[in-house]
């Protein structure tokens, strides 16, 4: 099996000949042919930076599914007992898994494509400075690979509404989340959950006594995707230069 770099062939190892040109105007010591050989810069592991195809029209599902996802935890009683700065500690860390879950419970799906990058070229011409969004971790390949992927599993599993409900009580009262004043309770909570969980999914599924521990197995996916890919996806165009979290910090908690 051959294992070589295929992001480009051996005809295309030339460096652009135009930007030779500018950059070796500046030193008169440098040889005067039109283009010369560099060596080759492998681009296979370069991150693809990718955005939605239709973001019009998933944008505005996500904004909905956004929206269930802070009702949800908004009307349950045993979240809005924690104290505040322990409601905001579990909001920051568990939105973004919440609403991947969301997604998968509504089927939303979802297609990307490249985003056009700016020549190094025109970047020299223009003298462009960085803008914010360039600062900002950029939506990888990799990254949304990871998420429909996990979404898969999740549909694989076709989770009924009361086991998507107690799969989300027990991700919300995450007991290892930092800095929580109330960290027993919590961890206490998530015992409720899992058992009510456990107790749904034995009379639903009867004959198939591992599908408790593949939810867990596959709920635990959702802590390896990141809440930037979440926002810079779904919710960037939306927001614009808006920070997310202030956002839903403002809904969850202004009565």
């Amino acid at each position: 099996m051959d294992n070589g770099c295929r992001c480009s062939s051996s005809s295309d190892r030339l460096s652009n000949p135009i930007l030779y040109n500018i950059l070796s105007r500046m030193d008169s010591s440098k040889p005067s042919q039109d283009y010369i050989s560099v060596p080759h810069r492998c681009n296979c592991e370069v991150p693809r930076t990718v955005c939605l195809k239709s973001p019009s029209e998933i944008c505005k599902e996500a904004s909905a599914v956004l929206v269930k996802t802070l009702h949800f935890m908004k009307n349950l009683p045993a979240f809005n007992q924690l104290p505040p700065n322990d409601q905001f500690t579990l909001l920051r860390s568990c939105w973004a898994p919440l609403f991947i879950l969301g997604l998968a419970q509504e089927h939303v799906d979802f297609e990307v494509m490249d985003v056009p990058t700016d020549s190094m070229l025109k970047k020299i011409l223009l003298n462009r400075q960085e803008s914010p969004d360039m600062e900002r971790e950029q939506p990888s390949m990799a990254g949304v690979s990871k998420l429909k992927g996990c979404l898969k599993k999740f549909w694989s599993l076709d989770l009924s509404p009361k086991e998507y409900a107690y799969l989300k009580g027990t991700t919300i009262f995450n007991p290892d989340v930092p800095d929580l004043k109330a960290a027993l309770f919590v961890e206490g909570l998530q015992q409720e959950a899992q058992h009510a969980l456990s107790e749904v999914v034995q009379p639903l599924h009867p004959g198939d006594h591992d599908r408790f521990a593949r939810i867990l197995l596959t709920a635990s996916m959702l802590q390896s995707i990141t809440p930037s890919l979440i926002t810079e996806l779904f919710f960037r165009p939306v927001i614009g230069q808006a920070d997310l979290l202030e956002l839903l910090v403002d809904m969850l908690f202004c009565r």
